[in-house]
C-alpha cells in the first residue's frame, strides 16, 4: 500500500515543479551568508539602530498577509522570530514583477526557508521589522505544518501538541513549538557546565568502547549482538565503569566520560533502552571525598542553568546547595516502614517482602529482595537531595567493603524529587575479592538473574597488576536534565526517545473504491478530500461528502460529469 499525497502536498509539489519551470532552483547549493538573527535585533535594534541598516537573515516563513502590493510575514531563524515588510517594487525594481507577483504570492508556502536582505525599522504601530530588499527561496517545504493556535496571551490552542507525535517528529514539534528548545539548550548547559568543572581539577575526559566483548559495571540486561568477523557476540555496554578503571591501573589520576549506555529493559517515564550518563574515577579518595565533590558539582550545574542552586521541580523547590542528608540503606528502610531488615536473611526479607505487598520472584536474592523493598517504600519521600549510604554487599558486586561496618559496602546513592541520579563507590581493588564477588554473580545469574554481571577476566587481570584505591561515580544525565528543566518524563530531554514503529495509514487501490460504485475518474479527487480507504469514506457524512465533490470539481477545475446525489447515496449502503 502506498501513503496518498494531501491536496496541500499536491499542490506544493505542482510549486517546485512552476519553480523550476521559472529557472529558480528551490534547493540552491550556494551559501547564504547570514549576517543577523532574529533575537539580536529585538534585543538591540533600539539602542543601536545604525547596526542593522543593512542585514541578512535567513529562516522559515511562519505566517503571511499578502496585501497587494505590500506584505508582512514572520520569519523564524534558530532564535526567534522577526516581522519582514516586502513590498513588489522594492524586490521587484525592474519592469519583471515575477518574484513578488508569482514567486512569493503563489508559489511560496509557509515553512519554507527562505534568505532576506534588507534594513531594519520600526512599523507605525512600533514592531520591529525587516523592510526586505532581496529574496530568496533556499528551500521548497513539501508538507504543510501544522498550525498553532495562540491568543493575546500566547496560550496555544489546537496545536501540535500530542506526545507520541511531538516525540517521533521532533523536527516538526521544535518548529512550531520552539518554547520546547530551551530544554535542549539547558540540557547542553548541564553537560558543558559538569565538563568545564572536571576539566578545572585537571581531570581527563576519554572515550571507552560501545561494543564490549563481556557486559559489566552494573546490574543490568544488556543487548546483544554477533560480530561477524571475529564470530563472537558482542554487547552494547550497559556501564562504561569496568574500562574507566582499567585507566586508573594505567596510572591517570581522575578519568571521565560522557557517553551512552544501553540497557535492555522496560521504558517509561523515567528510563529509555538508550541513555546518556556520566562516569567519573579519582584515585586516592573514597566514597566520603565524592559526596563533598558531588555536592558542590551539582550547585554549579544548577546555577549554570538558572542563575541560583534552587530549582522547582513540579510543586518542590530543590535545594543544590549542599550539604545533603545522608542516611544509610537499612536506616532509610527502618525510617520509612519501621522495619529492621539489617539481620534479615533471604527467607526473612521474602516473607517481609510478602508482608508489605511487594511482588518478588525466586531468582532474586538477598540484595534485589532489599532494593525491591526500599525501591517500593523508600525512594518516593525523599524529596531534597539525599545520601542513602553503606549499602549490604549482596547489593553492590564493584564495591569496597566497610571499612568499619560488617556486611555492608562503602556506596552511597543520591535521591532527588523521588529519583536516583547518582551512584558512587569507595571502588573494590582487591583482585581477589572482587573474584570472589563476580562468582557470586554467576550463581544469580545461574538461578535466572538475567541482570547479573558476567565473569570479566580481563577486568580482574588488571587489578592484579595493582589499582590504586579509588572513588567512582556515575551520574544519569537525562535524570539530572529532567530535573534542572521541571520535566515529568525522559522523553522530554531526549531529542529522539525510542518509540514503538509508527503505523502506517493504510491507502486502498481505486478497484476497492469502483467495487462500491465510484466512477474511476472520482477516485483521485476522493483521495484529495482525504479519504484513504472504503471505510474512511463510509464513515463519513454522505451528504457533506456530496456537496465537497461539487466544490472540488470547481476547485480543481475538473472536466468531469458530477454524480447524481443518488449514486453517491449509494456508496454509503
Amino acid at each position: 500500500m502506498s501513503t496518498a499525497l494531501s491536496e496541500q502536498e499536491i499542490l506544493r509539489r505542482e510549486s517546485l515543479q512552476q519553480l523550476r519551470e521559472l529557472g529558480i532552483n528551490p534547493y540552491p547549493a550556494e551559501e547564504y551568508k547570514v549576517t543577523a538573527f532574529a533575537q539580536d535585533i529585538a534585543d538591540n535594534f533600539e539602542r543601536f539602530p545604525d547596526n542593522y541598516k543593512k542585514v541578512t537573515l535567513a529562516g522559515r516563513i511562519m505566517t503571511r498577509r499578502i496585501m497587494g502590493s505590500a506584505s508582512f510575514a514572520e520569519l523564524q531563524d534558530s532564535t526567534g522570530r522577526i516581522q519582514v515588510y516586502l513590498k513588489r517594487d522594492d524586490i521587484c525594481p525592474g519592469e519583471d514583477k515575477t518574484l513578488y507577483n508569482t514567486v512569493f504570492k503563489k508559489l511560496m508556502d509557509i515553512g519554507d526557508y527562505v534568505g532576506v536582505k534588507g534594513f531594519v525599522f520600526l512599523t507605525q504601530t512600533g514592531e520591529i521589522s525587516v523592510h526586505v530588499q532581496e529574496l530568496a527561496l533556499l528551500s521548497k517545504a513539501l508538507k504543510p505544518l501544522p498550525v498553532v493556535k495562540r491568543d493575546e496571551e500566547g496560550n496555544i490552542h489546537d496545536g501540535f501538541t500530542d506526545p507520541e507525535m511531538r516525540y517521533r517528529q521532533r523536527y516538526v514539534d521544535l518548529t512550531v513549538n520552539p518554547e520546547y528548545k530551551q530544554i535542549f539548550i539547558n540540557r547542553s548547559k548541564v553537560i558543558s557546565s559538569m565538563r568545564d568543572y572536571f576539566n578545572k581539577q585537571g581531570w581527563f575526559e576519554v572515550e571507552t568502547p560501545i561494543l564490549q566483548p563481556v557486559h559489566g559495571g552494573a546490574a543490568a540486561r544488556p543487548f546483544v549482538t554477533h560480530h561477524n568477523t571475529l564470530d563472537m557476540p558482542l554487547y552494547l555496554r550497559i556501564a562504561n565503569e569496568l574500562y574507566l578503571k582499567r585507566l586508573i591501573v594505567a596510572g591517570f589520576d581522575g578519568v571521565y566520560e560522557f557517553g551512552k549506555m544501553f540497557r535492555n529493559e522496560g521504558m517509561d517515564r523515567t528510563h529509555n533502552p538508550e541513555f546518556s550518563a556520566m562516569e567519573i574515577y579519582i584515585a586516592y579518595k573514597d566514597y566520603i571525598w565524592m559526596m563533598a565533590m558531588v555536592e558542590q558539582c551539582l550547585e554549579i550545574v544548577a546555577r549554570a542553568v538558572h542563575g541560583i542552586p534552587v530549582v522547582q521541580v513540579g510543586a518542590n523547590e530543590i535545594n543544590f546547595a549542599g550539604p545533603y542528608e545522608k542516611l544509610s540503606m537499612y536506616d532509610s528502610i527502618q525510617k520509612y516502614t519501621g522495619i529492621d531488615v539489617s539481620a534479615m536473611d533471604e527467607a526473612a526479607l521474602r516473607l517481609t517482602c510478602n508482608e508489605l505487598g511487594i511482588e518478588v520472584d525466586s531468582t532474586m536474592g538477598k540484595g534485589k529482595l532489599i532494593d525491591e523493598i526500599f525501591s517500593a517504600k523508600v525512594e518516593s519521600n525523599l524529596i531534597q537531595p539525599t545520601y542513602i549510604t553503606d549499602y549490604p554487599i549482596e547489593m553492590t558486586p564493584l564495591a569496597k567493603k566497610h571499612r568499619t561496618k560488617e556486611g555492608l559496602v562503602e556506596r552511597f546513592e543520591l535521591f532527588v524529587n523521588g529519583k536516583e541520579i547518582a551512584n558512587a563507590y569507595t571502588e573494590l581493588n582487591d583482585p581477589i575479592d572482587q573474584r570472589e564477588r563476580f562468582e557470586e554473580q554467576l550463581i544469580l545469574a545461574g538461578r535466572g538473574d538475567f541482570e547479573a554481571m558476567a565473569m570479566d577476566e580481563d577486568f580482574l587481570r588488571a587489578l592484579e597488576y595493582g589499582m590504586p584505591p579509588t572513588s567512582g561515580l556515575g551520574i544519569g544525565i537525562d535524570r539530572l536534565v529532567m530535573l534542572m528543566t521541571n520535566q515529568v518524563t525522559i522523553q522530554e530531554v531526549l531529542f529522539f526517545p525510542q518509540m514503538r514503529p509508527e503505523k502506517k495509514a493504510k491507502v486502498a487501490t481505486a478497484d476497492d473504491f469502483i467495487n462500491i460504485g465510484v466512477p474511476s475518474e472520482w477516485v483521485p479527487v476522493l483521495n484529495k478530500m482525504g479519504f484513504n480507504t472504503v471505510e474512511e469514506l463510509k464513515a463519513a457524512n454522505p451528504n457533506k461528502v456530496f456537496n465537497d465533490l461539487g466544490g472540488m470539481r470547481k476547485k480543481l477545475k475538473l472536466d468531469i460529469i458530477m454524480p447524481m446525489k443518488e449514486v453517491v447515496m449509494a456508496w454509503f449502503e
